[in-house]
């Protein structure tokens, strides 16, 4: 991938192409937060059931497949471990890093944090409305995404403060997305609140960019990386739109005042 943004301005910076390869290129604790959503890998217990496309496995068949969701377990966490080994290295210590993911992936997740060096904090959930069950006997229904977190060794804040925040979410699935799994900008902005004001947080795995839109609005920086060159695309408009500039939607400029910062 090319080391050099396809965007940027004075709180943004968006890269097109693997993240593994720019994690590599950032420099070393430039990083004060990481708030991502990687593919899960999920769909089913075995590996036949993650080779479907995504637009079919997550029920969005009109959607642009992205790439990385069709790994077996053991790909999946070596994979994982990778990333967030790189990942720590560019940030800062003390660096909160949140990953969300699925009930199947959950624990395999909690290995990868702690395999890429970070130190396991917690889990935090996001539920959905509707969910579907299990099976078709009797079954609880499956609600909940899940965000585990920790931090790059012993936590840190610049005035040693304790800041608590929510440790569990509530808000439907968007109902006009732009990604098959595209995350509400309320949790999202919630999340993000994990930085301090004017902090620089990574979403390696940025999707249609609402980590980036979250950030916006909550005054912090932030870097993104999107393999999939549509949703690069659709990232760097609503994260623009999300600054208040007019950007271009069907051949005319035009600004989306449900996501602009405050």
């Amino acid at each position: 991938m090319s080391r050099a943004p396809y965007y940027s301005d004075d709180r943004v910076q968006l890269f097109q192409g693997d993240s593994l390869a720019l994690m590599g290129a950032l420099p070393s604790g430039s990083v004060d937060a990481v708030v991502t959503d990687p593919p899960y890998s999920s769909g089913g217990q075995f590996r036949g059931d993650r080779m479907g496309s995504t637009a079919g496995k997550y029920g969005g068949e009109s959607f642009v497949d992205f790439d990385g969701d069709n790994r077996d377990q053991r790909s999946f966490l070596t994979w994982m471990s990778l990333w967030l080994g790189a990942a720590r290295d560019a940030s800062k210590p003390g660096a909160p890093c949140l990953l969300f993911t699925d009930w199947r992936q959950l624990p395999t997740m909690t290995d990868a944090l702690q395999a890429g060096g970070w130190t396991w904090r917690g889990v935090v959930p996001w539920a959905k409305s509707g969910g579907r069950p299990a099976f078709k006997q009797r079954a609880f229904l499956n609600s909940c995404e899940y965000v585990v977190w920790g931090t790059s060794g012993a936590s840190n804040t610049e005035d040693g403060s304790t800041v608590p925040l929510p440790g569990f979410h509530q808000a439907p699935a968007p109902r006009d997305r732009e990604h098959q799994t595209q995350k509400p900008v309320e949790v999202m902005r919630e999340l993000v609140k994990i930085a301090q004001p004017g902090a620089t947080i990574l979403d390696p795995f940025m999707g249609s960019g609402t980590t980036g839109v979250a950030a916006m609005i909550e005054g912090r920086k932030f870097i993104g990386c999107e393999k999939v060159p549509h949703f690069a695309q659709v990232a760097e408009r609503r994260i623009r739109e999300a600054q208040g500039q007019a950007v271009e939607r069907n051949g005319q400029h035009a600004m989306d005042f449900c996501e602009v910062a405050s």
